[in-house]
């Protein structure tokens, strides 16, 4: 499929059930060695846990251009931190080895990544990973 000079060549897709938890708000201070240094919430760790499950590309590795487009369904209708979220969700994604990092070079961009407020029944976030070939 060529789209605007670039062939998308992999495509994969699954969802994380739960409330989106962004790393950086409820920060903990944690002393290290005599060093404070700041640690995910207990919340983030728990949600970070609990996605290991629903990630079925662990250890892919990925290392190639991909867009990582992110639709985030939150519980409430209370404002969000697009950036936060994606910057978690990317964590997450190293943390169980989807992806090698969240550089430049292989997150290329979060194209159609969004918010949707207000779905109470059903919170997630839906994750499609395309790669971008040249």
């Amino acid at each position: 499929q060529n789209c605007g000079g670039c062939i998308q060549t992999m495509k994969l897709k699954f969802s994380v059930p739960g409330n989106p938890i962004t790393k950086k708000n409820s920060q903990r201070m944690v002393n290290v060695h005599g060093r404070v240094i700041p640690m995910p919430s207990k919340q983030f760790v728990a949600y970070q846990k609990d996605a290991e499950k629903y990630i079925p590309y662990k250890w892919y590795n990925i290392n190639v251009p991909c867009n990582i487009k992110c639709v985030y369904y939150m519980p409430t209708k209370r404002r969000v931190d697009l950036c936060n979220l994606l910057a978690a969700t990317c964590d997450i994604l190293v943390h169980y080895g989807v992806i090698e990092d969240d550089n430049c070079g292989i997150a290329y961009s979060h194209d159609g990544s969004c918010v949707v407020l207000g779905c109470k029944d059903n919170p997630r976030v839906e994750i499609e990973i395309t790669e971008i070939g040249e």
